[in-house]
């Protein structure tokens, strides 16, 4: 029996004995701290399994040779003060000598007095924003896996969701001292190669510090649940040689010059609306399309749409404004540090243009600085801005030109487009259409979001009646989130999507709505 116990007792020492080399086991790291919190952990390890051997062992002991068939008599008594203080004192003894390595690597950690360097770490949504103090280098990090991977049309790569453009870059065997704040809501910046994990929060500054011992790049993720790309504000720590590191500081000034020279020779440049466009589009969809949705119709609730919204008629310097400093109380964050004048006279001429918006509007980088600088660039011109009305200081002929302005009006309401279109046509109108209004909810595959949206794929809705789809779109479903768009869209624009939506993803029912069939739609 005793050989059995032996046998037991091996097993159970043996997976922590050789935790170091298993895969699922806490790493070592690159730091002193890491690989002292790893012997902490390692010495937690052996206490733990070492009282359960003990535990257990005794337990079975006593099941095998006081059991009643061998004649064990249970012994009876009400109490004994040496049982008690032994269970007392022995854990207690445990606890303080698990507590001194603990308090020791503890106060080690929280220590980041004599530091070489001192880096501010921003957490914001969804990206980290470096400051180097006392050297005039700072940048955003942002996830670099490309949409195709993450949408699954390409393979993941081995470090998917775990790259980004513009890596944290330290020295080796200095000591490095960390400041972590937040420009929104609460995030943590975690890196376990260095045994750091602190969380950012917004209006507090909280310190972590490191001294990386061997070269290389160390991987890390935001800890802390921040929002809907949480998931996608990966950390990456680039160690380099010292030389190198000081060479690589030179290489982010002279850059930081550069950028600075180009910015200044952009207040100087006149693009065309094509080239802001083009330049607009690839800035919207790389910085603001994870909120505003690529199609321009925010997620409703949490992001506004930027079809047709106030910003987007309003004066183009209110636009220029919020996309500079943000809007505080909300998730808009400010882009005056993100972007140069140039990109955000771009993603601005392009927001107030795409999506059927077509303001007219074009605004240069000069604008941009003109608003940063608190210049008021709204001055009427043909370049950049849109048609305005003249307002007559005769109060009779302001009455004549809004009587006339509102008859106007009234015409273009009663004057319904019933124009025949061809399938073709239909089609391509139909997916624009979608695309501004219900692919929001719906999503641009068509596949709806379960439990929420349904899909409309194969749906009865698809499948069934024409008239039964034309009259939920045309008067909503009440009890659910599908609203009417018979005032929100044309005739003719519900023809369309009705359209597409019977022909798009496969469904293929070959049927073709005109305006006429929805203009007639309850008569």
């Amino acid at each position: 029996m005793k050989q059995w116990l032996y046998c037991v007792m091996a097993v159970l020492l043996a997976p922590p004995l050789g935790a170091n080399e298993m895969p699922l086991n806490m790493t070592k790291g690159v730091t002193n701290i890491s690989g002292q919190v790893y012997d902490l952990h390692m010495i937690i390890l052996y206490i733990c399994c070492a009282i359960g051997v003990v535990v257990f062992g005794i337990m079975i002991y006593s099941m095998i040779y006081h059991r009643k068939s061998k004649g064990a008599v249970a012994a009876n008594f009400h109490e004994s003060t040496k049982v008690e203080i032994a269970w007392t004192v022995i854990p207690f003894v445990i606890l303080i000598g698990m507590a001194i390595p603990a308090t020791k690597t503890l106060i080690a950690m929280e220590d980041p007095s004599d530091a070489d360097l001192t880096i501010k770490i921003t957490g914001s949504q969804w990206k980290w924003h470096y400051s180097y103090f006392n050297e005039d280098v700072e940048f955003y990090s942002i996830l670099s896996t490309p949409r195709t991977q993450i949408d699954g049309d390409e393979t993941k790569s081995a470090t998917y969701l775990l790259e980004v453009d513009k890596p944290l870059v330290l020295p080796l065997n200095r000591k490095v001292r960390f400041l972590m704040t937040s420009d929104d809501v609460i995030h943590s910046w975690w890196v376990p190669a260095f045994a750091v994990k602190k969380d950012a929060n917004p209006g507090f500054i909280n310190e972590a510090w490191t001294r990386i011992d061997k070269a290389g790049t160390y991987r890390g993720q935001c800890a802390e649940l921040c929002g809907k790309d949480h998931g996608f504000m990966p950390i990456v720590v680039q160690a380099l040689p010292e030389a190198e590191y000081d060479a690589w500081l030179l290489d982010q000034k002279q850059l930081a010059n550069n950028a600075a020279a180009a910015a200044q020779a952009a207040l100087s440049e006149t693009l065309s609306k094509e080239e802001l466009m083009t330049k607009g589009e690839q800035i919207y969809l790389s910085t603001c399309a994870a909120c505003h949705q690529p199609n321009g119709a925010g997620l409703p609730g949490v992001f506004p749409s930027l079809i047709g919204s106030p910003l987007i008629k309003g004066p183009v310097d209110g636009h220029i404004n919020i996309v500079l400093n943000g809007k505080p109380g909300t998730a808009m964050q400010s882009f005056a540090k993100q972007l140069t004048a140039k990109d955000i006279a771009a993603v601005v001429t392009y927001e107030r243009n795409a999506w059927g918006n077509d303001s007219g509007d074009v605004i240069q980088a000069v604008d941009v600085s003109n608003v940063a600088s608190g210049i008021n660039a709204a001055e009427p011109n043909p370049a950049n801005t849109s048609t305005q009305a003249v307002v007559s200081a005769d109060p009779s002929e302001q009455v004549n030109a809004a009587v006339t302005k509102a008859v106007d009006i009234v015409a273009e309401v009663k004057e319904v487009d019933l124009t025949e279109l061809t399938y073709e046509q239909l089609m391509t109108e139909g997916l624009q259409v979608y695309t501004s209004s219900c692919a929001a909810c719906h999503q641009a595959t068509g596949a709806g979001l379960p439990g929420a949206f349904p899909s409309l794929i194969g749906s009865p809705i698809i499948t069934g009646p024409v008239d039964a789809h034309i009259n939920i779109v045309h008067n909503g479903k009440p009890g659910t989130a599908m609203q009417a768009f018979a005032s929100s869209l044309s005739p003719r624009q519900m023809a369309a999507v009705i359209t597409y939506e019977r022909n798009a993803w496969g469904n293929n029912s070959g049927d073709t709505v005109q305006a006429a069939d929805v203009n007639s739609h309850g008569q």
